[in-house]
């Protein structure tokens, strides 16, 4: 008995059905007001992070979704994660600080870091291959501002898979400085 064969269009080889011209699914990235956030100054004095630290190789984060999936954790058990906490990435080659915003947090905690001082932010569109331009403005602008470099220049990605192009990577730079810089003189 011969077994009888349909014939599958290579193009439909593997559906199931057709594909549906769907809207992407929602996400729910922060959204920050722009005149809130591009170069503005902001007194860290009162606000603290839960933090942990992330393998990464040549500056590329290894297991990101677990780890802060681990920080949320962390976070939630040391005070209250505010709605839109901000998720910051420091610089590293070998391992990355991450810290996540968390309010009520006891400050004696080992992973709880409460960094003073002030921040001058930038919002800016960060598509891949810029970062390293962008950050090195971002610390030319603060050091031409506050006559001297940040401690540390932190990153907050605003988008994600699903609205990156849409948002043409919209990315907050986080220019730190742990004791509050004298103004300069501009005479």
């Amino acid at each position: 008995m011969t077994e009888e064969r349909r014939r599958v269009p290579i193009e439909q080889a593997g559906r199931s059905r057709a594909p549906s011209p769907a809207e992407p699914d929602p996400c729910d990235c922060p959204r920050l007001d722009r005149s809130e956030w591009h170069e503005v100054e902001s007194d860290w004095s009162d606000i603290a992070f839960a933090r942990i630290g992330m393998p990464a190789l040549f500056g590329v984060p290894m297991g990101f979704w677990s780890h802060r999936r681990r920080l949320i954790a962390r976070a939630e058990k040391a005070g209250t994660v505010p709605e839109d906490a901000m998720l910051l990435m420091g610089p590293g080659r070998v391992r990355r600080p991450v810290w996540l915003e968390v309010e009520d947090a006891d400050p004696s905690r080992r992973d709880i870091v409460t960094p003073g001082g002030v921040v001058f932010t930038r919002l800016l569109s960060a598509p891949w291959g810029q970062m390293r331009k962008l950050m090195k403005e971002t610390r030319d602008m603060a050091r031409e501002r506050y006559g001297r470099n940040p401690a540390r220049v932190w990153v907050w990605y605003l988008t994600c898979q699903t609205c990156s192009s849409e948002r043409d990577f919209e990315t907050l730079f986080v220019a730190h400085y742990p004791r509050r810089p004298e103004p300069r003189d501009e005479g």
